[in-house]
């Protein structure tokens, strides 16, 4: 039976190449029912078996084991979750400081979401040649906030090409997905590392300083240097799935190393008593805009299962 990845979702028909050619394939109804939580059963960069028709288009009848993948709560279905993109080699979160702003929690919650699922992130400042004086001074800030907690970070100007060179270094032979809000440039920066795509982009709204979503769907293109790279469509907002609270300060990496010297083996870091990632707050030692990202996702029930609420003991 033929295998291929996924390259394009648009809900009802998926684009997969195998081989060298790309084949217009729907889904067997079974496959909705395996995971009736998620809004789409296949995402981009799934690898799948199907069966041609005599039509020549194909039926996915399975979804070979994913190595791992990002997902989000659905924006209309409280209850339900859509998987972003699978079998990611590395991600760039697309960042800019006012146009559109970026905040600190929105980047925390996407790099926690990566922490979790194992999959490197490179945050690339985008638009360092409309920064001046003190957004520049922010920026840099910004910069050195995340490259002393470990993350790669690169001040770019994708529409000009300015340190582009140094995001294909990082991502050549991999699979990456490219993340951020609408308008920070995601579309632009794919452009400017294979300019031949001409992949569509818009100019911010000048009324409210948010981005006009440019890519409807998720999708794959392959690039030069053996690049593939999945372009998603802009979100607004980035929740946790099937993560505890006793978990999720792990996926801090400052907080992970810090916590070995708490008190309590399952220290939440709010009221514990000797709690070392407190300590290295007020020392200034673990940012503050980290740790206010973390009470809040701390508060956000969907990243709690109930069967985890055990009480706390001595290490």
């Amino acid at each position: 039976m033929p295998q291929g990845i996924v390259y394009k979702s648009t809900g009802s028909w998926y684009l997969v190449k195998s081989k060298n050619y790309f084949f217009e394939c729907r889904i067997k109804g079974k496959i909705r029912l395996k995971d009736i939580s998620t809004t789409n059963p296949i995402a981009v960069g799934d690898e799948v078996e199907f069966e041609m028709e005599s039509n020549g288009k194909g039926v996915i009848s399975d979804i070979l084991p994913r190595v791992n993948y990002i997902i989000r709560k659905s924006v209309n279905l409280s209850k339900q979750y859509q998987i972003i993109a699978s079998n990611i080699d590395i991600s760039v979160l697309v960042v800019t400081l006012n146009n559109p702003i970026t905040s600190t929690n929105f980047i925390d919650r996407f790099l926690v979401s990566c922490e979790a699922y194992d999959i490197p992130v490179i945050i690339a400042f985008n638009k360092k040649d409309t920064y001046i004086d003190k957004e520049s001074d922010e920026i840099e800030e910004l910069i050195n906030t995340y490259k002393m907690i470990g993350y790669k970070c690169e001040l770019i100007s994708a529409k000009y090409g300015d340190r582009v060179d140094e995001i294909i270094k990082l991502i050549r032979n991999k699979t990456c997905i490219i993340s951020g809000h609408s308008g920070v440039g995601k579309s632009t920066l794919i452009n400017s590392i294979s300019p031949n795509l001409k992949l569509k982009t818009k100019e911010i709204s000048s009324s409210h300083k948010q981005g006009r979503h440019t890519t409807t769907y998720a999708e794959m293109f392959d690039l030069d240097s053996n690049i593939k790279i999945i372009d998603t469509p802009g979100i607004k907002g980035f929740g946790l799935v099937d993560i505890t609270k006793y978990e999720l300060g792990d996926f801090f990496p400052e907080f992970f190393e810090a916590k070995q010297k708490c008190k309590f083996k399952n220290c939440l870091h709010l009221d514990e008593p000797d709690c070392n990632v407190k300590i290295k707050v007020k020392k200034g030692e673990i940012y503050q805009s980290r740790y206010n990202t973390y009470l809040d996702m701390l508060k956000d029930q969907n990243i709690y299962r109930k069967s985890d609420e055990v009480s706390d003991s001595e290490s």
